[in-house]
């Protein structure tokens, strides 16, 4: 148990339940994914990817600050993040019926009200299977050091593909996995790997630091969470280049458009040396998208595209031939490279969606009809 749910612990021993606890079973019941709480609207719950009301009186100013400062005032830091910053992340434990439900939530504060997202995160580790992944990515897992990058927006799944992904190497590899996250999501158990979870602000002061510590503790797979500026990339490229396999998350849309997020966190004069570094330590980016799924007792299914740094794609970033990293995915015959439309393709054929869903998603709508014709797109050198 984690130093932050051991504090949770503590409090809730005085207190045995909070009022917004019986929200957060709404949401288990209705096995939805996120709570959203404003002020003069009803709670409201995604269910499948759909925001759904819940059918009682709308949230107002007093409800809400009853609702949300207990947790808040859980922790000393969180209170203070939220006074300085008007918003403060952090996880949140609640026990239903003997098991133990994490949610990830966000205060905030709107046009002078507060509010509350709370992401659910699954007690148990999905295997790639259960997610609907392409087995493709466990040879992702198999490398001993470089970079490996989800990406997509938020809600996207990237934090749920990586722990699949850890997860697999725990029941596989001994290995030391080293996890710096904020908050912590998943929970891991040691299987044949030995895992520490370290959560910043609590486990550790922040980023930076717990990355200082990091390469004095022995780690063989580092999970560095969210790319979000130039020096947690930094870092996070340190750790590869000395010999980790380093994950990650990045807001894109795309595989190939990830490399210019990652040149945006640089000045100008930076990306040749940044090119450099990702040719030699970047193994993978997969981008990921989640669908409705047609499929009884299915909610979402994943459309992935997997662009491994093969030659191709390493002499297309070294050049800055960025424009011509898609076409590249679409038509080579690597091992487990793959775009959005082979994705797609192969999720209607399996029945997981729909044709009109594909559709709308797709990148290239004529490339997919062309593809669900039984046209081999690299055979034919379409791009």
């Amino acid at each position: 148990m984690s130093s932050a749910e051991l504090e949770q612990q503590r409090f809730l021993g005085k207190q045995q339940e909070l009022e917004i606890d019986k929200l957060f079973r709404t949401v288990i019941k209705l096995e939805g994914s996120d709570l959203h709480l404003k002020v003069d609207l009803p709670p409201h719950v995604r269910v499948n990817g759909i925001l759904r009301p819940l059918n009682r009186k709308p949230v107002d100013d007093e409800e809400m600050v009853r609702l949300i400062f207990p947790m808040i005032n859980i922790q000393e830091r969180r209170r203070r993040i939220f006074e300085e910053d008007g918003g403060v992340d952090f996880a949140y434990m609640l026990e239903v019926e003997d098991k133990k439900w994490r949610f990830r939530v966000n205060v905030l504060q709107q046009m002078g009200h507060i509010g509350l997202v709370a992401r659910r995160v699954n007690n148990v580790i999905p295997t790639f299977e259960e997610l609907h992944l392409p087995p493709s990515l466990a040879e992702l897992c198999k490398f001993a050091q470089g970079m490996i990058l989800l990406a997509g927006i938020t809600g996207s799944g990237k934090s749920t593909t990586i722990a699949s992904m850890l997860e697999w190497v725990n029941q596989r590899y001994r290995k030391h996995i080293l996890t710096l996250e904020d908050p912590i999501e998943y929970t891991f158990t040691d299987d044949k790997c030995l895992i520490n979870q370290r959560e910043i602000g609590m486990d550790v002061k922040n980023f930076t630091i717990g990355m200082k510590h990091a390469v004095r503790e022995d780690p063989d797979v580092i999970l560095v969470g969210e790319m979000r500026d130039r020096e947690t990339f930094e870092t996070a490229i340190q750790a590869a280049e000395t010999g980790h396999l380093v994950f990650g998350t990045i807001h894109a849309s795309t595989a190939p458009s990830t490399i210019g997020r990652i040149l945006d966190l640089f000045p100008q004069n930076m990306h040749s040396a940044i090119r450099s570094a990702l040719v030699f330590n970047m193994r993978a980016i997969v981008a990921q998208k989640l669908l409705p799924s047609i499929k009884p007792g299915i909610g979402r299914v994943p459309t992935c595209e997997i662009m491994t740094f093969s030659p191709t794609i390493r002499k297309l970033l070294i050049e800055g031939m960025d424009d011509k990293l898609a076409d590249a995915v679409r038509i080579s015959k690597d091992d487990g490279m793959q775009d959005f439309t082979m994705s797609l393709k192969d999720l209607v054929e399996r029945e997981m969606i729909d044709r009109p869903t594909a559709f709308e998603v797709a990148p290239n709508a004529e490339a997919l009809k062309m593809a669900l014709k039984g046209i081999d797109l690299r055979e034919a050198g379409i791009l």
